[in-house]
Formats: C-alpha cells, structure tokens, sequence
C-alpha cells in the first residue's frame, strides 16, 4: 500500500466499503468526501490501476456498468495499513 498514492487509497477503501460499488457510486462516494467533482480522467485510471496491482477486480455487470471488488490481498493491505496507523494514532 505504500506505493498507492492518497487518493488510489481513498478508492480501495470506498471500494471496501460499499455494497454495491460500481464506478458512479464510488465517484458519488469520493465526490461527497472531497466535496469536490472527481472527473472520469481521474477516477478510472486509478481503479485500473488499483485492478493492475491486485488490489481490486473489475467484472462487467452490463455493457455500460463495471463494478469492482476487494480482492484478498487488498484487504490484507487495508488491514496492514491500518496496524500501521495504530502504531502512529491512537485515539483513545
């Protein structure tokens, strides 16, 4: 997870999250985090990327409509991240 950049973490774990997570829901999702557009240029790549790095996958659901899962090695790297972070913060 190092080598990903903020927002490239930002998409795994909304990707993580939702329970239906295809493109447009997870651009709404990243849109009301940011409180800003997040345009297609951007948010495409960096799933292709996160799909290329074995963190997600990518199925087709329809013609239009892909949507994307965490795979396991993703949710091992969330997983390690956030050990990482408790190392760091602790909120308590």
């Amino acid at each position: 997870m190092y080598d990903l950049t903020g927002f490239q973490r930002d998409l795994l774990y909304v990707v993580a999250g939702l329970d239906d997570p295809h493109g447009l829901a997870i651009k709404d999702e990243l849109e009301q985090y940011y409180e800003s557009e997040i345009h297609h240029g951007r948010l495409y790549p960096n799933l292709d990327t996160l799909v290329e790095k074995g963190l997600i996958d990518k199925g087709e659901r329809d013609q239009r409509t892909n949507y994307y899962t965490v795979t396991r090695r993703g949710r091992r790297e969330i997983q390690a991240r956030r050990e990482w972070e408790l190392d760091y913060v602790d909120l308590e």
